[in-house]
């Protein structure tokens, strides 16, 4: 009978070294770096071993060729896209889960009550209602999306006395959609995955700072409408992709319970944001939404892949996605049934275990704290940014992503575009920071998302020092080429 040897006690203890070591690594490491070619190489064309290696060979090749190259995003210093830093409650607690290695489909054991209870938390900590059944854990919020927009779809086709899971949507009028133009992208991927086609998810405008405009809203609606089309679903943003920015809930909703629609909220990064005191009014109404897709991957610092779907009526969720074959039968299940019956997985992994870790080590109070640390901070990165004469801020802080662009005196629109696209991968490069690009209303911008807890202002002013640097050396030689 195979049983736990002395090698695998000896490479775990190995390994949890490591990565400790690696962890506390992080601070004094450039951020990120290209990788060396051959180092590139030595991953890409490994051959498939004819026999076996021991744990100690497997653990010096992850120490050497993987572990010196990472993506950057545990670091302090790392402010590109929306990546966190791992939980060390969330890192032990992902070795565990993956031991014992469950199908969290359903059935009775630890994983799937535990993933009841840690989805009841997030609804707890974002102020979402949260009936029995009303969520479950994903992939991220791509996944989340596609589940809380199917069922969006499906009521819509039922109210319309149409079958879409029998029937498909062949022959139905044309649901509509609508999305501002920060929608993240994978509103559009979730329509078209769905058959709603992208053509039919129509973009309203938003205001100068992009909160999407209600009257907007109505007046598109009250168009299809006229035109004998459906309309079925509003999105609205906890925090835009570019800006961060959030949307007015409480109208959206007024506006979405009088006509019909499925209100979905995607709260991916930005949900969490509530439980700051400072920016908590910018939230009021998110409660009111039908479905709230968010990612304790992000803002929660919980060890990837981990989103989340909520939605308010569990039974339509259910309704839309249950499909028991015999061979799934379970007494055991409860009322509740099977995950797997509000969701498109069947085998699902065990990932509660390191989303409860990694709020049980903080508590709420724990995780209020870093949301609001995160966000201070990023209030006070726009202000520096805002009174520095070489630098542009191009969007009210609402959240924790600070837009702006190197902007010096002098600098024309066209000069200015040029070494605003360029300057990301130029600070990258350098290594002392990492931040990302974006572009926001025509104009190329850097993004920085705050949502490491251990950033400092230091760290901030790095991040700016850099950012004039590499700036200016683009600067001087867009100017030696003319």
């Amino acid at each position: 009978m195979w049983r736990v040897d002395d090698d695998f006690r000896s490479a775990a203890l190995a390994a949890a070294e490591l990565v400790a070591d690696y962890l506390d690594g992080l601070p004094g490491r450039p951020v990120w770096e290209p990788m060396d070619p051959a180092a590139r190489s030595a991953l890409l064309d490994l051959e498939l071993p004819e026999e076996g290696a021991d744990f100690a060979a497997l653990l010096k090749t992850v120490e050497e060729r993987v572990m010196p190259h990472p993506m950057g995003n545990g670091s302090p210093r790392f402010f590109g896209w929306v990546n966190s830093a791992p939980q060390p409650a969330g890192v032990l607690a992902a070795l565990a889960a993956s031991a014992m290695n469950p199908s969290s489909a359903g059935g009775d054991h630890a994983d799937v009550h535990l993933e009841r209870a840690v989805v009841r938390w997030i609804a707890e900590l974002v102020g979402f209602p949260h009936p029995a059944g009303g969520g479950l854990l994903t992939s991220g919020t791509s996944m989340a999306t596609i589940v809380c927009l199917a069922a969006a779809r499906n009521r819509a086709a039922r109210t319309a006395g149409w079958d879409v899971r029998a029937d498909g949507l062949a022959g139905m009028p044309p649901l509509v959609g609508y999305v501002t133009g920060e929608a993240h992208s994978c509103v559009r991927k979730a329509a078209e995955l769905l058959g709603l086609g992208s053509r039919h998810l129509r973009v309203v405008p938003t205001d100068a700072d992009g909160h999407l405009v209600v009257d907007g809203l109505r007046r598109a609606v009250a168009e299809d409408r006229a035109a004998g089309r459906l309309p079925f679903l509003v999105v609205a943003s906890a925090g835009t992709v570019g800006t961060g920015a959030v949307d007015p809930f409480g109208p959206i909703a007024d506006l979405a319970a009088a006509e019909g629609l499925w209100f979905h909220v995607d709260g991916a990064y930005g949900a969490f944001g509530v439980l700051d005191e400072e920016i908590r009014h910018r939230y009021a109404g998110m409660d009111r939404a039908d479905s709230l897709a968010l990612d304790p991957h992000k803002w929660l610092g919980v060890p990837v892949d981990c989103g989340c779907a909520l939605v308010r009526d569990a039974d339509e969720l259910r309704g839309t996605f249950s499909l028991v074959p015999s061979y799934l039968r379970d007494d055991a299940a409860g009322d509740l049934g099977w995950f797997s019956e509000y969701g498109t997985e069947q085998t699902r992994p065990f990932r509660s275990l390191k989303v409860w870790a990694s709020i049980a080590h903080r508590g709420r109070a724990g995780v209020a704290r870093d949301v609001a640390h995160c966000a201070a901070q990023a209030r006070r990165l726009g202000g520096w940014v805002d009174a520095d004469a070489d630098l542009e801020l191009l969007a009210p802080v609402e959240t924790s992503i600070v837009a702006f662009r190197y902007r010096p005196a002098g600098v024309d629109e066209e000069t200015a575009q040029r070494i605003n696209a360029r300057l990301p991968v130029a600070v990258q490069l350098r290594g002392r920071v990492f931040v990302t690009g974006a572009v926001y209303r025509g104009t190329e911008l850097l993004r920085a998302c705050l949502l490491n807890a251990s950033t400092t202002d230091a760290d901030l002013r790095l991040l700016l020092d850099e950012v004039k640097s590499a700036g200016a050396e683009l600067l001087a030689g867009a100017r030696t080429s003319n």
